[in-house]
């Protein structure tokens, strides 16, 4: 009896054991919020590792979300839970991800290392629908009937424009600010960025980590902070447009108590009331921005559209000098305004100079007003001997603060030219005692004809005596075809740009490539994203003022460019630009990824827009 009910006791015993055990067993799964989505929604995946102890976790690797755009991620959180003394926690790592096409798709495995041992999550399918705007019941019954107006309230983004009316290529500064009386979950993520049509942009360096300050609107306290700052140069008359800046907000939101307001609270901590998270769309305001005409009259000859306020100063290698000896006048213009766009004053040069096409090198400031400086070296070859001038170069620009046409000059300067040691010397002046005796250093003509005899036959049939002849006719039809070709393209400066373009991109491509192995993502993304935008303003003959992606789509579209090609296009832009305020936790496999869909989408597009090579 005694033995039966202690083998009973073992059995449960063993029994509580086995189940305490599997308890504690370690899982990895995957989930997402929702299994058939909008092509304009937004997919969260979180990918949960749960155990007893999550500190022997390393080396989580996500799959590659082919289909998706990454908008925020890895984003990591952590639980712990203690039940009648058994401890259990998870971690979890979560994407905000944005479908790129309509279709059916399927999320990988992710996986995690956890005491060496491999762990793999479930693959997830996904439905994206053409869908439509988002639905706002489901959001109002996850926060308890918190209306997006009532949040909107609380949280919302300015665009503010330093001036409202600018003169055509004035600078006007456009800050887009944060205002919030909420607690911010996790990391916000782009989903809107703001065009700018009719306006040539510089963007303005800031911190890409939010700091807050305290400023007092419409009569409220909010927390305050600069998300974005851009430099706009109106480059058409009228009132232009600037459309909102978008942006998904994870907050948390208070619990609406019986009777009371979420927003009672200033400032309210998450971690002391009862809050859950919310997703908010934030989107500015749109600007308008009054563009007015530069004045008509007094206008200078030498002004070429230049606005801002500029000194200049010039520099002269040397003063003396032989004959085909180069020299250098180097000019230098400094001050605010859009130096990349300054025009390179003219050098009119008086006979007896070879003028080459002037160097140019910038330095610009992007940390408030755009200011800087542009060097333009001319290279100057003399080719007559004697005292020479070198005349004043002019430069005009309209100061709008002013409201004038200011013309800068740099002084003429006289040269001195020498004659060169290579240079051909007459014969005029020569003494008789320089020309020797006929017949002693020079051979005389010859008078007859006696001692001439045939010495062969005719060569007129022979295969060498046609090559001699056919050869250099050959040599010089070919030389001229090269010249007119090289004439053609330096008269047609679109032609130029059209033909160089591929060159250049592929210029750009090795320097990314170098600062992708660097690991540089910033300086990556900046050089890839030019080396596209370049690539479509040469080939697409559009002006940098000028250029905008949806002009280069509208110009492709007018080429019958494949819709796949185009949507392609598209999601390559957007990625360089959320890469700034969602960077990647995997930066090398995602800039490997963009170089390569880069790479591919200009290799179409060359494809398309120079059939013949």
């Amino acid at each position: 009896m005694i033995v039966n009910m202690f083998g009973n006791k073992l059995k449960i015993f063993i029994a509580l054991a086995l189940i305490n055990t599997a308890s504690f067993a370690q899982s990895f799964n995957a989930s997402v919020n929702s299994t058939t989505i909008g092509l304009n929604d937004q997919l969260q995946v979180s990918f949960t590792f749960s155990g007893q102890d999550i500190n022997g976790i390393k080396s989580f690797s996500p799959p590659q979300f082919y289909n998706f755009m990454i908008l925020s991620g890895p984003n990591q959180s952590t639980s712990m839970q203690i039940i009648n003394s058994s401890v259990s926690a998870s971690m979890t790592y979560s994407y905000y991800l944005q479908p790129k096409n309509i279709g059916k798709f399927t999320i990988g495995s992710a996986s995690v290392n956890y005491n060496g041992k491999e762990f793999k999550s479930n693959p997830i399918n996904i439905t994206v629908v053409k869908g439509a705007p988002k639905p706002q019941q489901q959001q109002q019954a996850a926060n308890n009937t918190v209306s997006n107006k009532e949040i909107g309230d609380n949280l919302f983004i300015r665009a503010v424009a330093d001036r409202n009316s600018v003169f055509m290529g004035q600078q006007v500064t456009v800050t887009y600010k944060l205002y919030t009386r909420l607690s911010i979950a996790s990391q916000m993520s782009v989903s809107k960025l703001p065009s700018y049509e009719g306006f040539w942009s510089e963007e303005i360096t800031v911190p890409n980590t939010i700091s807050f300050t305290t400023e007092t609107y419409d009569g409220k306290q909010f927390r305050v902070g600069i998300l974005k700052k851009v430099a706009l140069f109106p480059s058409q008359l009228g009132q232009l447009s600037v459309t909102p800046f978008e942006l998904n907000v994870p907050i948390q939101i208070q619990r609406r108590r019986q009777g009371g307001n979420i927003f009672d609270d200033f400032f309210n901590d998450p971690f002391f009331n009862n809050s859950q998270p919310v997703n908010y769309d934030a989107k500015s305001n749109t600007l308008k921005i009054n563009v007015l005409p530069l004045p008509h009259q007094n206008i200078p000859k030498t002004f070429k559209g230049d606005v801002g306020d500029y000194t200049m100063n010039s520099q002269l290698d040397q003063s003396d000098i032989k004959t085909n000896q180069p020299l250098d006048l180097k000019l230098n213009i400094s001050g605010t305004g859009n130096i990349g766009l300054i025009n390179t004053p003219e050098l009119n040069l008086p006979p007896g100079f070879d003028q080459y096409d002037p160097k140019t090198s910038d330095q610009i400031n992007r940390t408030g007003s755009i200011n800087g400086s542009k060097t333009i070296d001319y290279l100057i070859v003399p080719r007559v001997a004697g005292k020479k001038e070198i005349p004043s170069i002019k430069f005009t620009f309209f100061n709008p603060n002013k409201r004038e046409y200011i013309t800068l000059s740099s002084p003429p300067y006289e040269i001195n030219v020498a004659q060169g040691p290579n240079s051909g010397q007459s014969y005029a002046g020569m003494s008789k005692q320089d020309i020797k005796v006929l017949d002693q250093d020079i051979r005389y003509v010859k008078t007859n004809a006696d001692d001439i005899s045939a010495i062969g036959n005719t060569q007129i049939f022979d295969l060498s005596f046609w090559s001699s002849v056919a050869l250099p006719f050959f040599a010089l039809v070919g030389l001229v075809s090269w010249k007119k070709r090289n004439d053609k393209l330096s008269g047609n400066i679109q032609l130029l740009r059209f033909r160089r373009a591929e060159k250049i991109a592929r210029q750009r491509f090795k320097t990314a490539n170098s600062l992708m192995n660097n690991n540089d993502q910033a300086g990556f993304y900046s050089e890839i994203s030019l080396a596209l935008f370049g690539y479509l303003e040469d080939k697409l003959h559009i002006s940098k003022a000028d250029f905008t992606i949806d002009r280069a789509i509208e110009l492709l579209n007018n080429k019958n460019t494949d819709e796949i090609l185009i949507t392609k296009l598209k999601n390559c832009v957007e990625k360089c630009e959320f890469a700034r305020f969602a960077p990647s936790g995997n930066a090398s496999t995602e800039m490997n990824e963009m170089y390569n869909d880069m790479t591919n989408v200009i290799i179409d597009l060359e494809k398309i827009l120079s059939p013949k090579k």
